[in-house]
């Protein structure tokens, strides 16, 4: 007798090993599409969650756009600070600079606009002019 004409309990063993891998490849297959419908659902819920920070993401990049608007700026710093653009009389190139400071230095105030040029009264100086080198002190005789 070979082990493929043996009996138990009235069956063949080839067809109880066969019935017992059947019940192994369902149970198998079974627990497959269990783990890949989770993976689905998890994939799912990333990809949602993936378009909700896209969709943040333009809404912050709409808000920064609105904050940075140069209109919106301006009238904020006039309103707040007090600030206003510089006018065009301001411009100066570099050597009107020189000019500009002699002139403040000589009468305590800004060409154009009579506006103080500082809290402090008229230097005595060209500030246009390098400093000159202070006198070397005498020195004490030691006695």
């Amino acid at each position: 007798m070979s082990l493929l004409d043996r009996r138990v309990r009235g069956f063949r063993l080839v067809d109880l090993v066969a019935a017992g891998l059947l019940v192994v490849l369902v149970f198998g297959v079974y627990l497959a599409k269990t783990m890949a419908g989770r993976e689905r659902v998890e994939i799912a819920r990333v990809e949602r969650q993936i378009r909700e920070e896209k969709a943040r993401i333009r809404l912050l990049q709409a808000e920064v756009a609105h904050l940075e608007e140069p209109a919106r700026l301006e009238h904020l710093s006039v309103a707040y600070l007090g600030l206003a653009p510089v006018s065009i009389k301001r411009d100066v190139n570099a050597d009107g600079l020189a000019d500009i400071a002699r002139t403040a230095a000589n009468t305590g105030r800004l060409p154009d606009h009579g506006m103080p040029a500082a809290p402090h009264a008229p230097l005595g100086i060209d500030p246009t002019r390098p400093v000159p080198e202070p006198a070397p002190k005498p020195e004490a005789d030691a006695e």
